[in-house]
């Protein structure tokens, strides 16, 4: 793909080198499924054993079932997380497609029940998410992999996202991963904190302090996690207060997930996305995800952040004169300008 990409700059002879941003992948906290599992789809009200070690974990329990059987089983890939879970916090799968309850810690693992789920059901698939918005446990940002995968990072990227970044540790150890493996003839990766869990909010002022420090550092609203950790009811307000926040400290910030995200993946966007994408508007850098139309959606995205930037800089209104109000008026239309 580097490869592909300064080609293209060569051809292109473009004025600015493109740059790149490189993913440490953090801890995969995922789903793990046998090939063949018990049941297909799932409802409300079905209860799944959650555990460390899915091939082997069998349990028989009567009091959760009406009849003796055993219950279907998801692996999750972070045990640490299973180990910290109480009876009555929620257990989200698959980008929160499915919410569940837990409703008994037992030798194997966990009791969920699901609370939560599409009307016809959901299947449940090896290497899905899941997220644990009640249960507050530590983990380490930087995995083995991620140090293993930093060499490459930092000969290569301009810019380096930083998953599951949560504390001042966190950024520690990857400022001293760094310092290792950085080529002497080459700037040190610019950083990319991935805001995606209730934890990394609430010490967000903490780790722009300490990452803008020693590097050029910046934000993403890892919105997608956001909402699931802290309710879809509030991820509006909270990504207004991380806004706030980067914008007092002159860091810049990255709108990520699922901008125009219906119209790249099927053509044509929802009037919900199109207003999205204006309020990116506020945010120095957009995210968008890969789709067969992607070429329509950043075309779009172009249109609408041009014509916002009248109006609005960052979180200050620009108050600008009203050419669209005027020109679809005076030419005796009561609708919006084409």
């Amino acid at each position: 793909m580097l490869r592909n990409l300064r080609i293209a700059e060569r051809e292109l002879a473009t004025s600015n080198p493109v740059r790149v941003l490189m993913d440490l992948g953090g801890p995969k906290v995922r789903t793990v499924r046998r090939k063949k599992s018990e049941k297909d789809v799932y409802h409300v009200g079905d209860k799944l054993l959650l555990a460390a070690t899915p091939g082997s974990a069998r349990i028989w329990i009567r009091r959760y079932n009406k009849h003796e059987s055993a219950l279907p089983v998801v692996g999750c890939t972070l045990s640490e997380a299973l180990d910290r879970l109480n009876p009555g916090e929620r257990v989200y799968i698959d980008d929160g497609q499915i919410g569940t309850r837990v409703l008994d810690r037992v030798a194997d693992g966990v009791i969920v029940q699901i609370v939560h789920a599409p009307s016809k059901g959901r299947k449940i698939h090896s290497d899905r998410g899941l997220n644990f918005p009640d249960t507050d446990f530590e983990v380490t940002s930087l995995t083995e992999k991620d140090r293993s995968d930093l060499t490459f990072v930092a000969q290569h990227a301009d810019m380096i996202g930083y998953s599951f970044v949560q504390s001042e540790v966190d950024i520690t150890a990857l400022l001293a991963a760094l310092a290792e493996c950085v080529p002497t003839d080459r700037k040190p990766p610019a950083l990319v904190l991935k805001i995606e869990t209730k934890r990394a909010v609430r010490n967000l002022p903490e780790l722009i302090v300490h990452a803008g420090g020693k590097l050029p550092t910046a934000v993403m609203i890892a919105r997608g996690d956001l909402a699931i950790e802290l309710g879809f009811q509030r991820i509006a307000e909270i990504q207004e207060e991380i806004l706030w926040l980067c914008e007092a400290a002159h860091v810049p910030v990255i709108w990520a997930t699922q901008v125009l995200e219906k119209l790249a993946k099927e053509g044509l966007p929802t009037r919900a996305e199109v207003t999205d994408a204006a309020m990116a508007n506020r945010a120095e850098c957009v995210m968008l995800n890969k789709g067969p139309y992607i070429l329509d959606a950043i075309r779009m995205l172009d249109g609408v952040l041009a014509r916002m930037e009248g109006h609005q800089y960052k979180k200050t209104p620009q108050l600008r004169v009203l050419h669209s109000w005027h020109t679809a008026f005076s030419l005796g239309h009561e609708g919006t300008q084409p």
